[in-house]
């Protein structure tokens, strides 16, 4: 067996490196739709959405998180928080329904993407929200600062 030659190592590697590259320069690019280097989406969950007439309790807390949120207005708090969503980096609104909402929430690095819910309950005064992660054990608190920030951003907190 003859052994490489110090220049067939780094040719040999161009390519992973160049792509490599690419992927991080992707990173810097502005827009609502940053690249990542992984894309790691999992498959949508069965328990999104209202379920006897309230979004669904969090099975694991260690990547999920829940709330709700005593306001006078439910539906204007709902209506308040769109527009932050909609400009929010990584944010996508996937369905608006009344007084319903569903949006993915994909992390920039990796690419991990976590379902946010949020529905107004006018006749008990609350803004309900769920935020959950589609992967993984654990979301190191991602998903409770998610709706942490939601909060402050309401008009009664």
């Amino acid at each position: 067996m003859t052994p490489a030659s110090p220049l067939s190592l780094p040719r040999r590697f161009a390519g992973l490196l160049l792509a490599l590259l690419l992927a991080v320069a992707g990173l810097a690019l502005p827009g609502r739709a940053a690249a990542s280097l992984l894309h790691l989406e999992g498959p949508v969950p069965e328990e999104l959405g209202v379920h006897g007439g309230s979004l669904s309790p969090c099975g694991a807390p260690a990547h999920c998180a829940r709330a709700d949120w005593p306001v006078s207005d439910p539906e204007a708090a709902l209506s308040a928080l769109v527009p932050i969503l909609e400009t929010t980096e990584g944010v996508r609104i996937v369905e608006r329904d009344g007084r319903y909402l569903h949006a993915t929430a994909t992390s920039r690095l990796f690419g991990f993407v976590d379902d946010l819910e949020l529905q107004a309950l006018p006749a008990a005064g609350v803004l309900q929200a769920r935020s959950s992660s589609r992967l993984g054990d654990s979301d190191l608190g991602v998903n409770g600062r998610r709706l942490a920030a939601l909060r402050q951003e309401l008009p009664d907190s």
